[in-house]
């Protein structure tokens, strides 16, 4: 067992025994960090409506040879879309639930993206936040999980992540869990089958118009490339927001839900471009603090957990490739109160143990 593991045992122990509670860490939070600015969060708005056109343009007027570039600009300000989509979802955009609705549905509209089907399952993110079992987010498998699937499936999911298609993994997401509105309680089904209904009108109309006009070259090169690299950074920044070889996931006896919110989430540093673009999503502590804290509030509220709480905060750190090599190295498997494992010391101790 790792150090740091241990020590992040001994930190939900240390939890476990006093009155530390997640009210105690938002109550320590400035007041203005859950301040709502019609002029920021319109500022946002406009700045990925204009990003996006950017990207457009600069799609339509690239030679061949700089059309990677474009993919990335257009893509990247697209999930700028998906970032303000959130904060609707978190009725965090602003004190209108209505107008929270209608933005969240245009923002997810080109992403195909079914805006309360992912509401609600992303909420359930929050409040399970690393809970083994429960998380619906990018969670670890445990060994007897994995020895329940089917060759096939084993098979897969190796190479899923030994060949680092971490990636993909929204895709996968997004095709299975959100578009059947069977999987969502009786309450909420109304609301699943009118976003799945306006995004599939969006396509209807848009993809059939593109197509007919660019044809399917240019449905391939305005919308579908742009689509995966905004599908990158999704599976690139759920994955990494929760995964490192030494962050804990608990059973729901022993889960506190101050410390998965605090330690169990990771800061990690990208590009400023990136954050620009992309409204410092990846600001991510203080999300999983409140979701009541707007997005262009995020760094105001991570200063101050630094300053009161710094203590139980995952170290940060920077994406880069080796940080992608690390995870899709180490965190395959995921045995309770041990944590992480790869596949190799997974199948070595199968060994010894036969």
């Amino acid at each position: 067992m790792t150090t740091s593991i241990i020590n992040s045992q001994n930190q939900a122990q240390e939890v476990g025994k006093s009155d530390f509670k997640l009210q105690d860490i938002i109550k320590s939070l400035p007041k203005e960090c859950f301040v709502q600015n019609p002029l920021k969060a319109g500022i946002k708005v406009l700045t990925s409506v204009l990003m996006v056109a950017i990207g457009y343009v600069s799609l339509a007027i690239a030679p061949w040879y700089l059309l990677p570039l474009a993919w990335i600009l257009s893509g990247t300000a697209l999930t700028g879309f998906f970032v303000i989509g959130h904060d609707c979802g978190h009725r965090s955009f602003a004190k209108n639930r209505w107008v929270n609705d209608l933005v969240g549905h245009l923002m997810f509209m080109p992403l195909i993206y079914p805006f309360h089907s992912w509401r609600i399952g992303h909420n359930y993110h929050h409040t399970h936040t690393n809970k083994l079992d429960e998380d619906n987010a990018w969670h670890p498998i445990r060994p007897r999980v994995f020895e329940g699937w089917s060759k096939t499936q084993q098979w897969s999911y190796q190479i899923f992540l030994l060949n680092r298609l971490w990636w993909v993994g929204s895709i996968g997401h997004w095709a299975v869990v959100h578009s059947d509105w069977r999987k969502f309680r009786k309450q909420d089904q109304s609301d699943v089958k009118l976003s799945v209904a306006v995004v599939v009108g969006f396509a209807a109309i848009a993809f059939p118009t593109i197509i007919a006009t660019l044809g399917i070259w240019g449905w391939v090169k305005f919308w579908f490339v742009p689509w995966l690299v905004y599908h990158f950074w999704m599976s690139t920044f759920t994955y990494v927001h929760h995964t490192a070889p030494d962050v804990p996931f608990e059973t729901a006896d022993k889960w506190n839900q101050a410390l998965a919110q605090l330690h169990g989430t990771i800061h990690c540093n990208y590009p400023k471009w990136i954050e620009i673009l992309c409204h410092d999503i990846n600001v991510h502590v203080p999300h999983h603090i409140s979701t009541a804290i707007p997005s262009y509030n995020l760094r105001l509220a991570y200063k101050s957990l630094q300053e009161k709480w710094g203590s139980y905060l995952h170290p940060e750190c920077d994406f880069s490739w080796s940080l992608m090599k690390q995870l899709t190295n180490q965190c395959h498997l995921y045995k309770t109160d041990f944590g992480y494992q790869s596949f190799n010391e997974y199948y070595a101790e199968k060994q010894i143990s036969q």
